[in-house]
């Protein structure tokens, strides 16, 4: 409900506003949907379809591990590297697809491994 003592409501998103993406499981995605983000369960197959949307669409892009995982790895890497929209990869539910790691990533990146 709109306060009237307020210059804008509430209730709907500012113009040009618009709310983070979830890509994963259904259940995940409930939560991630409760605290405002929109949410797409995508279809094996269908990750990379869903990422190059999700990143035309939003902000911020979580992708669940087990969907990024599916994705292609230049893909991934690249929506990893693009400034914009933020794209961050987040546990899965059952922790069964394990995070990148980021320490290997950056100690790679540094030219400290091979």
């Amino acid at each position: 409900m709109a306060d009237p003592k307020l210059p804008v409501s509430l209730d709907t998103p500012a113009e040009g506003m618009h709310p983070p993406i979830y890509l994963g499981d259904e259940v995940s995605a409930a939560g991630f949907r409760l605290a405002g983000a929109q949410v797409r369960t995508p279809r094996a197959g269908e990750e990379a379809p869903a990422l190059a949307w999700a990143c035309a669409q939003a902000p911020l892009v979580l992708l669940s591990a087990a969907v990024a995982e599916r994705v292609a790895d230049a893909t991934l890497r690249a929506a990893l590297a693009s400034p914009a929209p933020l794209v961050l990869v987040v546990p899965d539910r059952q922790g069964e697809v394990p995070l990148p790691d980021l320490a290997a990533r950056l100690r790679g990146q540094l030219g400290l491994e091979a």
